[in-house]
C-alpha cells in the first residue's frame, strides 16, 4: 500500500489507539470491509493484516472464486481454509466476512475458517443467530453486524442462551457499501444517521459485558476515524478506501469506475437488492 496504516495520527498529534477484540491486540483500529464478489480476497486481506489493521477475506461465492483460480473444483470449507491462511500468512490479524443469506455454504464456510485460525468471522447480511452454535470458536472472534440496538439485543439474547456473547459488533449505517440493513424509505431518516446509531448501540454493548462497537458506512477519511473514536466507538470499518488499491482483487476497469465515480452514480437498489431482501448501495 502507498502508505502505512500505523503511521496515521489523530489530529492532537497521538497515535490511533489500538483496539482490543478478545485478547488481540490490533495496532490500527482499522477493519478492512469484505468485499465480493471476488474483491477482498487474500492479497488484499494479507496486506491490510501486515500494516496493522485487520484484513477481511469475503466468502461471497468464495468457493467458486478460488476453484476458478486454483483450477480445479473446491469446497466452501477449502475455499475458506485457504484464504484465511493466506491471509495471516505474514503476520497480523485477518479474518471472514460471512452472509447469513448464504445459506447452502454458511456452516462450512464458518467451520473452514475456524479450523484455519481465522482471528476473526464477521456476519451479516441476516441476523447471524446460529454463528455460536456452528463450531466452538476457540481463539476466533465472532462478530455480528447490525445496523440498531433492537437487533443487538436479539443477538445478545440468543447467544446468552448458548453460552456466548459477541466478542465485538459492527455497526453499519445507511452509507454502507453492499448489504444495508434498513428499507428503503428508512435510508435517508435522521434517526438512522451513524452518529445517532451509536450511542444506543455503545450503550447495549456496555448492557452485555462492554465488548467493542465497531462503525462502518461513510467513513472516509483520517478525519472521519477521529471523530467517530472520540463519539465513542472502539474502531471503525472502511471498505471502499481499499476497493481501488492494488492488493485489490477488482478488475482495473472497475477501480477506474470507482475513482471517477461522482455521488450521482451512487445506486441502491432496492427490487430485488440483497440476497436478504433489503437496498443494496453499489457505484
Amino acid at each position: 500500500m502507498n502508505s502505512k496504516l500505523h503511521e496515521a495520527k489523530v489530529s492532537f498529534g497521538t497515535k490511533l489507539p489500538p483496539l482490543v477484540i478478545k485478547g488481540k491486540k490490533i495496532p490500527v483500529p482499522i477493519i478492512q470491509g469484505g468485499m465480493g464478489v471476488g474483491v477482498s480476497l487474500s492479497p488484499l486481506a494479507g496486506a491490510v493484516a501486515q500494516e496493522g489493521g485487520v484484513g477481511i477475506v469475503s466468502s461471497a461465492a468464495l468457493d467458486r472464486v478460488i476453484s476458478k483460480r486454483n483450477g480445479k473444483k473446491c469446497s466452501a470449507y477449502e475455499a475458506a481454509y485457504e484464504e484465511i491462511s493466506l491471509s495471516k500468512a505474514n503476520g497480523g490479524f485477518a479474518g471472514i466476512n460471512i452472509m447469513v443469506a448464504l445459506l447452502q455454504t454458511y456452516d462450512a464456510t464458518v467451520e473452514g475458517a475456524i479450523d484455519a485460525g481465522a482471528d476473526f468471522i464477521i456476519s451479516g447480511a441476516g441476523l447471524p443467530m446460529r454463528l455460536p452454535l456452528i463450531k466452538n470458536p476457540g481463539e476466533t472472534a465472532l462478530i455480528p453486524i447490525v445496523s440498531s440496538a433492537r437487533a443487538l439485543e436479539l443477538i445478545c439474547k440468543k447467544w446468552e442462551r448458548a453460552g456466548y456473547r459477541p466478542d465485538a459488533v459492527v455497526l453499519e449505517g445507511p452509507l454502507a457499501g453492499g448489504h444495508l440493513g434498513f428499507k428503503f424509505e428508512e435510508l435517508y431518516l435522521e434517526s438512522n444517521r451513524l452518529e445517532n446509531l451509536l450511542p444506543p448501540v455503545k450503550e447495549m454493548a456496555e448492557k452485555y459485558g462492554g465488548f467493542p462497537v465497531i462503525v462502518a458506512g461513510g467513513i472516509y477519511d483520517h478525519g472521519d476515524i477521529v471523530r467517530f473514536l472520540k463519539m465513542g466507538a472502539d474502531g471503525v470499518q472502511m471498505g471502499t478506501r481499499f476497493l481501488v488499491t492494488r492488493e485489490s482483487s477488482a478488475t482495473d476497469t472497475y477501480k477506474q469506475a470507482v475513482i471517477d465515480a461522482r455521488k450521482e452514480d451512487i445506486v441502491v437498489a432496492h427490487n430485488p437488492g440483497s440476497p436478504s431482501g433489503l437496498p443494496f448501495m453499489v457505484t
